[in-house]
C-alpha cells in the first residue's frame, strides 16, 4: 500500500470537510490534513490521510451510479472491527461514517500500516524458503479466519447461514446481468449449470469473498501476515468459497490478478495446488475435498461477474481506475475458463 497518487480528478471531495468530521469522530486526530490516493484497486477508492502525528486509510464508495450491494464499505469497517481480538490480523477501525454530506459518500477511517504488499502471486526475487513461507502463512491466516466462531464475536446477524452457494450464484448472475453489455457464451453456459450442481457440503464460516496475496500485508522484514484487507465482498459464507477462490491462479492468467500457471514448482517455494489445499485441509481438520473443481469454477466464475461491473464502470467513467476499461476482454476469458473447469465435476 505504499504507492500514492495526488488525488484522481473524478475522486476529489471536501477535504476540509473531511478534516471536521476527523476532528469530531476519530480520537487523537488532529491536523492539518493532507490526502494521497493509493494506486491500484478497480472497487472501492483508497485514500491516506496524512497528519504531523500520525498518518491513517479512508475508504470510500466510488461516485456515480452503483449496483446494488455493491462497495459495501460499512461491511468492511464491520468484519473488520469484529476481528480485532481474533488470531484474524486486521488494522485497527477508527471510524464510520454513512453520511454522504461528507465527502459525497459512505466512508471509514482505519490504521495506516506499515508493511509489504506483493502484487505479483509468484513472488519474484525471493528465495524458495522466503516463497514457502508466505504462502504457508496464507494458508494459515485463512484457516484461522474458517475457524473463527462468527457468532462469538458479534457477527451473528452479517449473514445468513446455509444455501450460501444457491444465493452466490444467484446474486452474481443478478449482478452479471446489470452490468452485461454483450452474449459471452460461456457465462450463459455457467448461468444455467450452476445452479443445478451445487454439491451437499453444508460447512458454515466468516468467508471473506477476495482473499487472495495481493489483498494481504506482511510484516515489512518477516514472512508473518499483519493484516488481511479488502473485506468488501465478507459475509457469512461457505469457507471452500475462499479455498477455491485463494486457489484460481493455479488455473487462470489474469492480467490483473497474475498466475500460478507457468511456476516451476519443483525449483519454487511455491507449493503445488494439491499440497496447499491439503494443507489447509489438514488446519481445519477435513479429510480432502469432493467436488473440488466445482469450488474452484465458481469462484472463476464469480470473479467474471466481477470483472463485467469493472468493465460497465469503466464505460460509464466511475471506477477507480484508468485499466477498468480493459476489463471486458478479462470477462470473456474467466469464463471460458470457469465452464472448462466445472466440467470436471463429479
Amino acid at each position: 500500500m505504499s504507492e500514492t497518487i495526488d488525488v484522481l480528478e473524478r475522486h476529489k471531495f471536501d477535504e476540509t470537510a473531511l478534516e471536521h468530521w476527523c476532528r469530531a469522530n476519530v480520537d487523537g486526530f488532529a491536523g492539518p490534513l493532507r490526502v494521497k490516493q493509493f494506486q491500484g484497486g478497480q472497487s472501492n477508492p483508497t485514500f491516506q490521510l496524512i497528519t504531523p502525528a500520525r498518518k491513517y486509510v479512508m475508504r470510500k464508495k466510488p461516485p456515480g451510479q452503483l449496483l446494488a450491494s455493491a462497495h459495501a464499505v460499512d461491511r468492511e469497517y464491520t468484519v473488520m472491527r469484529a476481528l480485532a481480538d481474533t488470531p484474524v490480523p486486521v488494522p485497527r477501525m477508527y471510524a464510520l461514517c454513512e453520511d454522504d454530506s461528507v465527502v459525497g459518500t459512505s466512508f471509514y477511517i482505519m490504521e495506516n500500516l506499515e508493511g509489504r504488499v506483493f502484487r505479483d502471486p509468484t513472488l519474484p526475487g525471493m528465495s524458495a524458503d522466503d516463497q514457502a513461507a508466505i504462502y504457508d502463512e496464507m494458508n494459515r491466516v485463512m484457516a484461522e479466519l474458517h475457524k473463527v466462531d462468527h457468532e462469538a464475536v458479534g457477527l451473528g446477524n452479517y449473514g445468513r447461514p446455509g444455501n450460501y452457494f444457491d444465493r452466490q450464484i444467484a446474486r452474481w448472475i443478478k449482478q452479471y446481468r446489470a452490468a452485461q453489455t454483450e452474449t459471452i457464451e460461456a457465462m450463459e453456459n455457467l448461468i444455467a449449470w450452476m445452479p443445478q450442481h451445487v454439491p451437499d457440503e453444508p460447512s458454515v464460516s466468516i468467508a471473506h469473498g477476495d482473499y487472495r496475496l495481493e489483498n494481504t500485508m506482511f510484516h515489512p522484514t518477516e514472512p508473518r501476515m499483519i493484516a488481511v484487507l479488502d473485506w468488501e465482498l465478507s459475509t457469512i459464507g461457505h469457507p471452500l468459497a475462499d479455498l477455491g477462490y485463494n486457489s484460481m491462479l493455479y488455473h487462470i492468467d489474469s492480467p490483473t490478478m497474475g498466475s500460478l500457471t507457468r511456476i516451476d514448482y519443483a525449483a519454487s517455494g511455491i507449493p503445488r495446488e494439491a499440497d496447499y489445499v491439503a494443507a489447509y485441509s489438514r488446519r481445519v481438520g477435513r479429510d480432502g475435498i469432493e467436488n473440488w473443481p466445482f469450488y474452484v469454477g465458481f469462484s472463476i466464475f464469480r470473479l467474471a461477474s466481477i470483472a463485467q461491473g469493472v468493465y460497465k464502470r469503466g464505460l460509464d467513467g466511475n471506477a477507480s481506475s484508468e485499466k477498468a476499461t480493459q476489463h471486458g476482454n478479462v470477462a470473456h476469458m474467466l469464463s471460458d475458463e470457469a465452464w472448462r473447469i466445472v466440467q470436471l465435476t463429479t
